[in-house]
């Protein structure tokens, strides 16, 4: 089955889009990556992303039409994809994430007109049914809904994919994912007869790129949007009393399952941190260079306070594994574990997330849970995501069951 795998993260840097040829079991399928883009929005539409990520109001009918605009721009992503490609057969569309509220304490007040304790809350924009008429090919959508409803954070997302196609049989494994948040997942060796073992482990641990994408754009007055490399940042020298400062932030305390977003780590955060740097008086680049080490400690703590025991091997993927700075920070933090990429794996670290919601509609099309409960916190394993038949498919589903009941 030929299946394109659509996604956007909290970054919003473009749709990343791979056209993946999935075959065998679903307990352990093969996957072959055809055709991987990313495809860049327009810069009206991303600025406007990025402010109703930010907390910008909108209207319901504001709301409706940037739903639309962003689904027409993952059907016309999943279009492109196939050019001079086999044809696709499926669609697995995360969508554009602008809002993530995991599930609440049950010690939380209730919220106006909802009695507690309230399950979590997460908005994907790019509606499923536009993607599937827009491109005539059957799309899944709402891929966080199912876990949601079990009571789960809706998050991370992509850990059942990385068990089933990235753990090892004698080496312990993180799977690193850096986008605009930083997520991670555990694999423990597999059981001597090639069964996994038990302790598969996930959770946000923090800012990804986010900060530093926001750093940069405000040092260069908008004229740039990430630090390429980490160039800059690695001209500066960090501030280690602020890192330590950043560190005793409640989330990086808080034992898993847990996920967070630009909710809390966002413009907000990000101009609190240019305040208590102020004493300082650190440049740009010593800033930059802060918010790297920031990053990669609060990764590396995460892992010394919660993992049963440090890693042999770290694999990191999304665009902050293409930050060179980054991970050599990584590297010496985390000695001595090896840190590399999914590269080095043969799943390319720039399209590894499209390709696992590639695997994640593969899965929900053949019944086969999606969700690690271990990971999310859900009560139970769940399929996940939410069909949508493009217009002829759902025709044909029509027309063959007003034929079985004749």
């Amino acid at each position: 089955m030929n299946v394109i795998g659509l996604i956007s993260g909290t970054s919003v840097d473009g749709i990343d889009a791979a056209l993946v040829r999935i075959t065998g079991d679903s307990a352990k399928p093969e996957f072959e990556l055809v055709a991987g883009e990313t495809y860049a929005y327009p810069p009206a539409l991303r600025s406007h992303i990025l402010e109703v990520c930010a907390g910008k109001p909108l209207a319901m009918a504001e709301l409706a039409a940037l739903d639309e605009a962003i689904a027409y721009e993952f059907a016309q992503a999943a279009l492109k994809i196939q050019q001079n490609h086999p044809p696709a057969d499926l669609i697995g569309s995360h969508g554009q994430t602008v809002f993530h509220r995991p599930r609440l304490p049950s010690s939380t007040p209730p919220l106006p007109f909802c009695p507690p304790p309230p399950l979590g809350y997460s908005l994907q924009l790019g509606r499923g049914d536009a993607i599937a008429y827009l491109t005539k090919i059957d799309t899944v959508s709402n891929f966080r809904a199912a876990d949601i409803a079990a009571g789960g954070q809706g998050a991370p997302m992509v850990s059942a994919v990385d068990a089933c196609l990235l753990r090892h049989p004698t080496l312990n494994r993180c799977i690193q994912n850096i986008g605009g948040i930083s997520n991670v997942t555990y694999l423990p060796a597999a059981q001597p007869d090639g069964t996994p073992a038990a302790g598969i482990l996930g959770w946000d641990t923090g800012p990804g790129n986010t900060l530093l994408d926001l750093g940069v754009q405000h040092f260069s007055h908008g004229s740039l949007t990430y630090d390429k490399d980490g160039a800059w940042a690695a001209s500066g020298v960090p501030c280690h009393t602020l890192v330590l400062q950043w560190l005793q932030d409640a989330f990086f305390h808080q034992p898993p399952p847990k996920s967070t977003g630009r909710e809390v780590f966002g413009w907000d955060y990000f101009r609190q941190r240019l305040k208590d740097a102020e004493p300082y008086t650190l440049t740009p680049a010593d800033f930059l260079a802060t918010l790297t080490e920031f990053t990669a400690a609060s990764i590396a703590q995460s892992y010394q306070r919660f993992l049963p025991q440090m890693p042999d091997e770290v694999y990191l993927c999304g665009g902050g594994s293409r930050n060179g700075y980054l991970k050599h920070r990584l590297q010496v933090l985390l000695e001595p574990a090896l840190v590399l990429t999914t590269d080095d794996l043969g799943m390319n670290a720039d399209f590894k997330e499209a390709i696992a919601f590639a695997v994640l509609a593969y899965w929900q099309v053949h019944n086969y849970p999606g969700n690690l409960p271990e990971v999310t916190g859900a009560e139970r394993a769940v399929i996940l995501g939410e069909i949508h038949l493009a217009p002829k498919a759902a025709h044909d589903r029509i027309e063959g069951n007003l034929g079985q009941s004749a």
